[in-house]
């Protein structure tokens, strides 16, 4: 059976009128990113139909840029061509995660160990930056799970960033919107929020002391338990990820 609401229905932003006048490549560039982020806000989840029309009309564009966009989003795994049949969002790949996640702990801990050095290619404003999110007061916590959860994937990138090496930086920016789905799942639980915070600040505190063990050890164990909470995900839990923000919205102001 074919899932049209999905497809069809949501609240992700249109390609603005203006988009028609623009090159190809840019409105397939755009699709993409919209088409990505509803894979990644719970939109579209593993096993979602929908065909080319469908996205083209939601979005107001012609079918050709919802092609290009969908065959990149196949390349890299996120969905697949059925045959005469539109098109599928793929399961997750939990080996695939389990992997990525094992090269996203090399690159974070490598990124650690240098920004405990006190190499002068440290971008130290960049870690001033995370101090002024992270090392706050328990009452001047952000309590919207959807913020925190944009900023917790911004605090890894952004160690791996001021450790001043662009391909490690690149790498890791590509595992990162592999596995996004995957933590965001984490955030739609009030307790990560509290803990996030709390091991954030702790590895912190550490990099900034220079205590490149500690650090190391502190951003194992954080990388280590959202891990284990890979393992435990269920296609239940997604669906139920699709669910929330829809009755957030009928439940506001």
């Amino acid at each position: 059976m074919r899932t049209r609401s999905a497809a069809t229905d949501g609240p992700s932003a249109a390609v603005a009128p203006a988009a028609s006048a623009a090159p190809r490549s840019t409105r397939a560039a755009d699709v993409y990113a919209l088409l990505k982020r509803d894979i990644a806000d719970f939109r579209l989840v593993p096993g979602d139909r929908f065909t080319e029309s469908e996205i083209s009309e939601r979005l107001g564009v012609s079918r050709t840029p919802v092609r290009q966009a969908l065959f990149r989003l196949q390349q890299e795994g996120f969905v697949e061509v059925l045959f005469r049949a539109g098109w599928r969002v793929l399961p997750f790949d939990f080996k695939q995660f389990e992997q990525l996640y094992d090269l996203r702990m090399v690159l974070e801990s490598e990124a650690v160990r240098r920004l405990c050095s006190g190499s002068p290619r440290i971008d130290r404003g960049a870690l001033d930056g995370l101090a002024d999110i992270w090392l706050v007061a328990a009452e001047a916590r952000c309590r919207d799970m959807a913020q925190v959860g944009l900023w917790d994937e911004a605090f890894h990138c952004t160690l791996v960033r001021a450790a001043g090496n662009d391909e490690m930086t690149r790498v890791h920016r590509e595992v990162t919107e592999r596995i996004r789905i995957i933590r965001r799942l984490d955030f739609t639980q009030r307790p990560r929020v509290e803990a996030t915070y709390d091991e954030h600040a702790r590895i912190l505190r550490a990099v900034l002391a220079q205590r490149a063990d500690e650090a190391c050890r502190l951003l194992s164990a954080h990388i280590a338990s959202s891990q284990a909470e890979v393992r435990k995900i269920t296609l239940h839990e997604v669906y139920l990820a699709r669910q929330a923000p829809a009755e957030a919205r009928r439940s506001g102001p």
